[in-house]
């Protein structure tokens, strides 16, 4: 199973975490581990992942998660990127001051 594309398993974790503070010692702890009994089958996650799971329940503290810094000198694009960079799509641009 390749659990970053499932959706529907990612939120019965989230619950399962909400519901029960032993599981979610447990996920925050050995992720994989918990996650593979929750669910009764082995996970897979794309080559060269690890999965973090951060406890952010406490409603009395402001949570900033800091993604990786983009490469913006080895990004490509795909053609359907490329059609509208260009100004392809043949759509109107709408400029609002809302």
């Amino acid at each position: 199973m390749e659990l970053i594309k499932d959706q529907d398993a990612l939120q019965s974790i989230v619950k399962q975490a909400w519901k029960d503070t032993t599981f979610k010692n447990d996920l925050l702890q050995n992720p994989v581990k918990t996650i593979e009994g929750f669910l009764g089958k082995s996970v897979t996650l794309p080559q060269g992942k690890k999965i973090a799971f951060v406890d952010q329940s406490d409603p009395s503290t402001i949570f900033v998660t800091i993604p990786v810094e983009l490469n913006l000198e080895d990004m490509e694009l795909d053609e359907e990127q490329l059609e509208i960079v260009a100004g392809g799509d043949g759509q109107p641009v709408i400029l609002s001051n809302t």
